[in-house]
């Protein structure tokens, strides 16, 4: 028999947690409506519990002990708001042990420990939220797992770093450089001090981890992302992105293919009258497509204290439903065998895709008949041309775009291109993703 009354304790008083908790006292009585469950915020475990977050908790809910959350009888359903991977690791498998069901928003324990996680909550027989590891407030996951259950994936694209679209809106937008940009987003909070995981694309790599995982069966794979971040990327080339009517994305992307999965993230050339780039500044959006749903798009703010905390109470909420009807976990988290999948991911140099060269070529006269010549020999052809400026004996950027490749013949001709005199710096390519086949 189920019970009508929920506990709820969070270990974490930081961003997401202080969003996580404002919603559940904020909104306790509209909950209540919408499920017939009273779920109560009964303790809140942090390092500093003095600072004020904002809005008033009740008292006796702040604690420095975390045992009162992780080891409490009363408590129904814990919540790991803390971050990292080794303390957080630990606490989620002492909550599973102690047959708690846990909601967290740790994507990049997930990604990167998750599987020892998942199948301890598998065999301990209690549910494992983690709706906010991804997308913050856009309620992915749940899409995933449930409302298109049905479906065979195809592929799935996803802006999903707010930091780096931010950077990427301002940089098309004002022609403004990476450096300068990256300054201004840290002067607004969009940054980390140190934003390396941000626009080194390692934040976006652990959340195509969690999402290929559960929409195409494999195991969690984060080894396996093919990464690029966005600091090569200069407004000279979203300037010429945009005469070539594209757009620069940081894109996550997982595509299936008869030769196998693609998983990889870097910056992309999208058309710029594609719905995806159109999604500017802050926020996040992920495109799913299924054989039976078609295309999907889900589109919202990716990250922040309410958005975010809006995902948790979700799961604490799906969760507090099962509880209260006595009903089972939900079981399906991946691919929790030790066995590879038998979808195979593919190496980086086997994907085929259109491409953006810059070069910076000598003006010259045969410059441009030497690069195609070379290209031409490893099977890339060319379908548009940019060259502006002249420099007489200097360099000018000469911009190619290709028809689809494989890369592992961009990577050969590019080598060979970028030891010819005529060429003065390395060449800076950018994939591009579009209908063309």
């Amino acid at each position: 028999m189920g019970k009508a009354t929920i506990k709820v304790g969070i270990i974490g008083f930081g961003t997401v947690g202080s969003g996580t908790a404002r919603i559940l006292l904020q909104n306790r009585d509209i909950i209540k409506q919408r499920t017939g469950l009273d779920i109560i915020l009964s303790k809140i475990a942090d390092l500093d519990i003095t600072k004020d977050r904002g809005f008033k908790v009740p008292e006796g809910v702040l604690t420095n002990n975390v045992s009162e959350v992780l080891d409490n009888p009363e408590i129904d359903i814990v919540v790991e708001l803390i971050g990292g991977i080794h303390l957080a690791r630990e606490f989620i498998l002492r909550a599973i042990n102690n047959k708690r069901p846990v909601v967290t928003a740790n994507k990049a324990l997930l990604a990167t420990e998750g599987k020892d996680i998942f199948v301890a909550a598998y065999e301990n027989g209690v549910d494992l939220g983690f709706e906010a590891s991804v997308a913050g407030g856009i309620p992915i996951i749940k899409a995933i797992r449930e409302g298109l259950v049905a479906n065979n994936f195809t592929s799935l694209y996803g802006i999903i770093n707010g930091t780096c679209n931010y950077i990427l809106t301002k940089m098309t937008n004002e022609g403004a450089e990476f450096e300068d940009t990256l300054r201004d987003a840290q002067r607004l909070g969009y940054a980390e001090a140190d934003p390396t995981f941000d626009i080194e694309g390692i934040d976006t790599a652990h959340k195509l981890t969690i999402l290929s995982s559960l929409a195409f069966g494999i195991p969690l794979s984060y080894d396996k992302v093919y990464r690029e971040g966005i600091t090569h990327i200069t407004a000279q080339d979203i300037a010429f992105a945009r005469e070539l009517g594209y757009k620069i994305k940081l894109l996550a992307i997982a595509k299936k293919t008869e030769e196998g999965l693609e998983m990889r993230v870097h910056p992309t050339m999208t058309p710029e009258d594609y719905l995806i780039s159109k999604i500017d500044g802050v926020f996040n959006a992920v495109y799913v497509e299924g054989d039976a749903v078609g295309a999907t798009l889900y589109y919202g703010r990716g990250a922040g204290d309410m958005p975010t905390g809006s995902a948790v109470v979700a799961d604490i909420v799906d969760i507090a439903c099962r509880i209260g009807s006595g009903a089972p976990a939900l079981a399906y988290y991946g691919n929790l065998s030790d066995n590879s999948s038998p979808l195979k991911i593919k190496e980086i140099g086997d994907i085929r895709s259109k491409y953006y060269f810059r070069f910076s070529a000598l003006d010259r006269p045969g410059v441009l008949s030497k690069i195609s010549g070379i290209l031409g020999a490893n099977d890339i052809s060319i379908s548009a041309v940019i060259q502006k400026g002249r420099r007489i004996g200097g360099s000018v950027p000469l911009v190619l775009l290709t028809h689809k490749a494989l890369e592992r013949d961009v990577l050969n001709a590019l080598r060979e291109i970028d030891s010819q005199p005529v060429v003065s710096a390395k060449t800076l390519f950018i994939r591009v993703e579009d209908k063309e086949e």
